[in-house]
């Protein structure tokens, strides 16, 4: 301000008493960005379908879809690699009650390269460094605000049916990389959790096609667009629907037809009683090869029917007199130990793992088996022969019995 300025404002107050005023150059705010927005072509499904998803965004910016289910499911994660610093495995195990029951990650299809390059990496590939190298992370939240338990804990432990020693609740940035690694270890799959099909064009609108498939859980399914951490849309809502004879398993996160384990567990339970087992061993891995899902939820779901199968049996085996009591009292408190151990273990091991070491004991049982009855045994073993004959025996005297 000049001499002059200043001399006339010094007047004016005196004579007028007005205030002096200086203006001063003030920086602009900038402009918050503009938050992306989505329409849907539809709001209700019937056992899955499609969904187009068209929006705009902020212009330069890459969008990313994140759609999840209201459902919650159970997951788990058992650390137990070496850490690289101490060389110790920490065996801690981490579980979750409150996963999305379906969720996944849209991508531009700029970045399909590089889920392919993850894809090739086989079983090891890593759910947070994919997020990462694809920018996908922004998009990364539903699953982080889970609610997630870990425990220190070991084989001895579980084998007493045991979880082990609770640890701390987690911090926000830990619980956000355990859930990654629970998410991984639930769907396994890289195709199950990001898909690049996004089109998205240079003014900032997009386009893209979300997939619910066959079989997914019903309920809401929510849609977000998201261009930065803090900068995503309001959630369009889209409503599955199931009807009879679908039927959804809570504990699986995943809907299935009745009528086809139905099935599949009455010609396995008949085939199974048959040699003397309930049928579980042959419906356990039929059922993780038709529908997708957890092995621990097979296993649990699978236990229920040979008791039913079992149940039936002893008491015809009892009425023909084939049972021995006291040798299958014994067995049977050992089953009951194992009872519990097994349980505890489905949380320490992988499905691969659970395939790997269910395959090779059904292999050993199906090669015993097969040598038991080539000729060369069978004449070895005349004890053996007298009892297949005393057992014909006595099928023939029940038939002739109910006659």
């Amino acid at each position: 301000m000049s001499c002059k300025t200043m001399l006339a404002a010094l007047a004016a107050i005196a004579l007028f008493g007005l205030p002096v005023i200086q203006a001063t150059a003030q920086e602009a705010t900038p402009a918050a960005p503009t938050g992306p927005v989505i329409n849907i072509d539809k709001t209700h499904l019937d056992n899955g379908g499609v969904i187009t998803v068209t929006g705009s965004a902020e212009s330069g910016k890459p969008v990313f879809l994140e759609v999840w289910n209201e459902n919650k499911v159970r997951g788990s994660f058992f650390d137990n690699k070496v850490d690289k610093e101490t060389g110790k495995k920490p065996n801690k195990l981490y579980i979750s009650s409150e996963l999305p029951a379906f969720y996944r990650i849209y991508l531009p299809k700029s970045e399909q390269a590089k889920l392919d390059k993850f894809k090739a990496e086989g079983k090891g590939w890593s759910y947070s460094a994919a997020l990462k190298e694809t920018g996908a992370d922004i998009a990364y939240w539903a699953p982080s605000k889970t609610g997630i338990d870990s425990y220190q804990t070991s084989m001895a432990a579980s084998m007493s049916g045991q979880r082990g020693d609770q640890q701390p609740s987690l911090e926000d940035k830990e619980t956000r990389k355990r859930s990654m690694q629970i998410m991984k270890s639930r769907f396994r799959s890289i195709d199950k959790l990001l898909v690049a099909n996004i089109d998205q064009k240079e003014d900032g609108s997009f386009s893209a096609q979300v997939k619910i498939p066959e079989g997914a859980p019903p309920g809401k399914y929510l849609i977000a667009a998201v261009t930065d951490k803090k900068v995503r849309s309001l959630p369009a809502t889209v409503e599955n629907n199931i009807a009879f004879p679908m039927r959804y398993m809570s504990n699986a996160g995943t809907s299935v037809n009745i009528f086809i384990p139905f099935l599949v567990a009455l010609a396995l339970a008949t085939f199974g009683v048959l040699m003397g087992a309930g049928g579980g061993f042959i419906i356990n891995p039929v059922l993780l090869m038709l529908f997708p899902l957890p092995h621990n939820v097979v296993a649990g779901t699978v236990t229920p029917t040979v008791l039913f199968s079992q149940g039936s049996g002893v008491a015809n085996y009892s009425r023909i007199k084939f049972i021995s009591w006291k040798v299958g009292i014994a067995m049977g408190l050992a089953t009951l130990a194992g009872a519990f151990i097994g349980p505890a273990l489905t949380d320490l091991i992988t499905l691969d793992e659970f395939k790997f070491v269910f395959g090779w004991i059904l292999f050993v049982l199906a090669a015993l088996m097969f040598w038991q009855t080539t000729p060369g045994y069978i004449a070895r073993n005349k004890k053996e022969q007298a009892i297949l004959k005393e057992f014909q025996k006595r099928a023939e005297e029940t038939v002739l019995a109910k006659a």
